[in-house]
Parts: structure tokens; C-alpha cells; sequence
């Protein structure tokens, strides 16, 4: 078959330095795929631009390090929402922002070099690159708790392809989008007929992706829930004199209207702690006149911190609580702090009242009228093992979040976007109410079917939509598409061992 060489020699004819600005260069445009841009087919582009380099890799010392380049670009751009927090208070923190961008980019880059490394390792061919990587996202998602934020496989979120997830989890949309990387490049270079194949398969999965997981109708009397966003700026919020600007501001909401069946208010919505918050709690229940209302609060036992969420029944009296099991390291607590309070080092541990204790996991609560609900907290909402772990099937979840602390540009549309992937994953409707927004209604194929844009005050009502059978992914979540990718890692391997980057056309 006749080969077109012209891409791969030039740059295959790039000097070191050039292929790795190449590769950085890559990787920043990668990121763009990653919401709210959401150029995927530009990721798909730089990845099959990557993967190019990756092969010309004499070793897997050379790979690494261009994987890692390649991944710094990627995550600096992806992640760069990171530096918002330290922005809250510029005087006092805004120095560490350099600090934050270096290591957060250099940090994760890590995962994706070793990928780049160990696929060289097992003989260089795209089932060993697509495999490398996709586990090492898995890794990233579970080592020291794991971060699965900005996945390869995210870009397909806003696509007919993220229906395809209801089977195969993030990790496989992961591995779609390295599979059209690897593919591209080979048609782009050679004419591959087996690759013009794989190229037409996830062309068909794409036009097929919404026919495969309908969604289902709601019925008339199906429960109204109210979303309430108070959009309190995260340096206002818990400032003495401005916080009863936006509690009263949610009080106005919740009182307004006709009654729905179920009132949510956002993460940390009142600021004294739950066992001082009394009058509060009466204002709440006068508001919501026989309204249950979902809300998060701060609250104190035995000397230990909770992120909680609570159910507020129609005389103001706590129902259900749900403590924060999955929690921000550094952010809400210091690892290893309370081990470190046993041998003699104080002023880290939790029940120190430095950082927040962890909640027992799985846990449901019932919500009188509504259904089951599936707790989540802000940063859990990324977590698809977590949701899996859940003591039976809820019938939908429930987010409450404080998205102030990602800023406007990036952070929580791409913390809506996970949300709206768990749906898919888990078959179930999600409510989200976020403090600056976005606070949505999502059904269980991920369509968003009303919310409150971000940086507004206001509430909406929405129909709770309805939830869907256990899904393929619910069942048995990453372990099929795990079992898949290492086993092409073996297969990879052992035929092509042995293997040098001398013989870049035998793929």
C-alpha cells in the first residue's frame, strides 16, 4: 500500500529540543477539549501529534520524558482553575500562585509519563500506548485518594459519545479518545485501512450514542424540587457583615412561589455550626411552610468538624445528616494529622479542630415524598467509586456545593460536567445546587433540563426526573475496562517485545 511519509518525517526531522516544545505546545492545546471550551476534535488532534513523537522514542527513558512535557502543557491549562482559592485573598496568598501552577502541572504530568514510559516498555504499539494511559488515569484517580479531575476521557462529556460511558465508565471514554489519537495519526501518515476502520467505528458510536441511552419520560406527578443559589462571593461569604445578606437572600427564595416538594440550598449555606444555628433552622422551616429543605452546614462533635448535609423537616427539627465521607486533602484536612497527634506532634488533627473529620461512606437518606437520595458533597461528586459504594440503589442523587472557590472561567463548568458523567455512569437523575452557581437538574443520560447560570442569585423549580435501571457501569464499574486495558498491555508485550522505535511502520 502506498505509504505518505511527509507528516511523520517532518517530524520525525524535528530536533530533540523542537519535538519536545512540540510536545508541550500539544499539550496545551489538548486542554482545550476540557470544558467550557470544549474543542475535542483539537485533543484528538494533539494526542495523535503526541503519539507520533511518542513512537519515534528510542527508549522508554525518551518517552517518559516526552509523555511528561506533553502532560505539563495539558494539566497547566486543564487545571489552571486551581490557582482560584489562592486569589480569594491576593495580599496573603496570591504569592503561592506560581508555586500552585509549577507543581500542580509538574505533579500530575508524572501519571502520563510513566504511561508514556511503560507503553514503550511493552513494545511501542498504540494498544500499549491507549492501555498505559488509560490505566495510569486510573491510578491518578485513586492514589493518596486520588484526583480524576480532567481526564483524557472528559472532552466527550458534552458529545453524543458520553452516552457510551452508561457501559464503560470515564476510563473508557478515555480510551476512545487515544484510540482516534493512535487511529489518526496512522491514517494521517500511512493510509492504514485497519485504522480508517477504527476511525469509522467511533464515527458510528458517536451517531449512535443518544439512540442507545434514551431518556425516560417523566410522569405528571413526578416531585418538584427548588434549586436555591444565593451567589456569595467566597471572600463575602462568611464575613460577619455580609452574611445575612445571603441568608436572608435564600430565605427569600425558599418563601416564594408555589410549594414544591423539596427545597435544596447549596454547601456550607449557614454559617454558625449546626448546634448554635437555631434560630436559623426556625427561619428556615417558617420559610419552607411544610417544605422539607436539603441544606449544608458546619457541624461540631465530641471536638471533631463535620461537612454536613441536613434534612429540615416543616418544624425546623434536623432529620437526616449526612457527614462528608470523601475529603479535599490540604484543603479540609491535613493528611495523617491525627496519626501524627499519636507520636507527639499536635496542631494537624481533626479533632484539633484543624480540618474536618470523614463521615461513614454509602450512606442514603430519605427524603418523605421525594424518594431516596444519594448524599453528595462537592469534591464527591468526582469520585464514580465512591457513588458505586452506596448501600442499595438511591433514586437519585443529591450535590450540594460551594463552586465559589473554583472561580468563573474553568472550574465549575467542569465540575458540572463530572456531574453530569455520574448520571450517565450510575443511570440516575442528579440535583445540583451550587452557591455561585451552576445549580442544575440532570437527568440519567446527562442532559441538564434546567438550571441557574453561574454567578446569579436566584431559584428555579424542576421536575425530578426519573431513574433508570441499574446501568453495565453501576453493575461492575472500572473492573471490565481495567481487565480489557491490562490484558492489551500483555498482549502488547509479548508480541512486541524486542521491539525498536527503528520500525515505526509496524504497528
Amino acid at each position: 500500500m502506498k505509504q505518505n511519509n511527509a507528516l511523520s518525517q517532518w517530524v520525525a526531522g524535528l530536533a530533540r529540543r523542537k519535538q519536545l516544545l512540540l510536545a508541550l505546545i500539544a499539550g496545551l492545546v489538548a486542554a482545550l477539549g476540557q470544558a467550557p471550551v470544549g474543542a475535542w476534535p483539537l485533543t484528538i488532534l494533539a494526542l495523535a501529534l503526541v503519539y507520533g513523537l511518542f513512537r519515534l522514542a528510542q527508549s522508554w527513558r525518551r518517552a517518559a520524558f516526552l509523555g511528561w512535557i506533553f502532560g505539563v502543557g495539558y494539566f497547566a491549562v486543564a487545571l489552571s482553575w486551581m490557582i482560584e482559592p489562592f486569589l480569594v485573598d491576593v495580599a496573603r496568598y496570591g504569592w503561592m500562585v506560581p508555586f500552585v501552577i509549577f507543581l500542580v502541572s509538574t505533579g500530575f504530568a508524572l501519571f502520563w509519563g510513566l504511561g508514556f514510559g511503560l507503553a514503550r516498555m511493552m513494545g511501542g504499539r498504540a494498544i500499549a500506548w491507549v492501555a498505559a494511559l488509560v490505566l495510569m488515569e486510573a491510578i491518578r484517580g485513586t492514589i493518596f485518594t486520588g484526583f480524576p479531575w480532567a481526564q483524557i476521557g472528559h472532552v466527550l462529556i458534552d458529545t453524543p459519545l458520553l452516552q457510551w460511558a452508561k457501559f464503560t465508565g470515564s476510563l473508557g471514554l478515555s480510551a476512545l479518545v487515544l484510540t482516534a489519537a493512535a487511529s489518526l495519526w496512522a491514517v494521517l501518515t500511512r493510509y492504514n485501512i485497519f485504522a480508517l476502520l477504527a476511525l469509522g467505528a467511533l464515527t458510528a458510536m458517536h451517531a449512535t450514542g443518544s439512540a442507545i441511552n434514551p431518556a425516560p419520560m417523566a410522569s405528571q406527578d413526578a416531585p418538584i424540587v427548588r434549586l436555591v443559589q444565593p451567589n456569595a462571593p467566597q471572600r463575602e461569604k462568611w464575613d460577619p457583615t455580609r452574611s445575612r445578606i445571603f441568608f436572608d437572600r435564600m430565605l427569600e427564595f425558599t418563601a416564594t412561589g408555589p410549594r414544591p416538594d423539596l427545597i435544596v440550598w447549596p454547601e456550607a449555606a449557614i454559617t454558625p455550626l449546626l448546634r448554635n444555628a437555631r434560630p436559623e433552622l426556625d427561619a428556615i422551616a417558617m420559610a419552607a411552610a411544610g417544605v422539607p429543605v436539603a441544606l449544608g452546614v458546619v457541624r461540631a462533635k465530641d471536638e471533631r468538624l463535620f461537612n454536613s448535609m441536613i434534612l429540615v423537616d416543616q418544624t425546623g427539627q434536623v432529620g437526616e445528616i449526612y457527614d462528608k465521607n470523601h475529603l479535599v486533602p490540604f484543603g479540609e484536612y491535613v493528611p495523617f494529622g491525627d496519626l501524627l497527634k499519636r507520636i507527639g506532634i499536635s496542631g494537624m488533627a481533626s479533632r484539633d479542630g484543624n480540618g474536618f473529620s470523614s463521615g461513614p461512606a454509602g450512606q442514603v437518606i430519605e427524603v418523605a415524598g421525594v424518594g431516596t437520595a444519594q448524599p453528595l458533597i462537592c469534591y464527591e461528586s468526582i469520585f464514580s467509586r465512591d457513588i458505586r459504594a452506596v448501600s442499595g440503589r438511591p433514586d437519585f442523587m443529591m450535590l450540594i456545593t460551594n463552586d465559589a472557590w473554583f472561580g468563573t472561567i474553568s472550574g465549575p463548568y467542569q465540575h458540572l460536567a463530572q456531574a453530569r458523567l455520574r448520571s450517565v455512569e450510575q443511570g440516575l437523575p442528579m440535583i445540583r445546587a451550587a452557591n455561585t452557581g451552576i445549580s442544575a437538574m440532570i437527568d440519567s443520560t446527562g442532559q441538564i433540563t434546567a438550571q441557574i447560570p453561574l454567578g446569579q442569585a436566584g431559584w428555579k423549580d424542576a421536575t425530578l426526573p426519573p431513574a433508570k435501571p441499574p446501568t453495565f457501569f453501576a453493575r461492575f464499574g472500572d473492573l471490565p475496562i481495567l481487565t480489557l486495558m491490562a490484558f492489551l498491555l500483555f498482549i502488547s508485550a509479548v508480541t512486541g517485545a524486542g521491539r525498536t522505535a527503528s520500525r515505526p511502520d509496524r504497528d
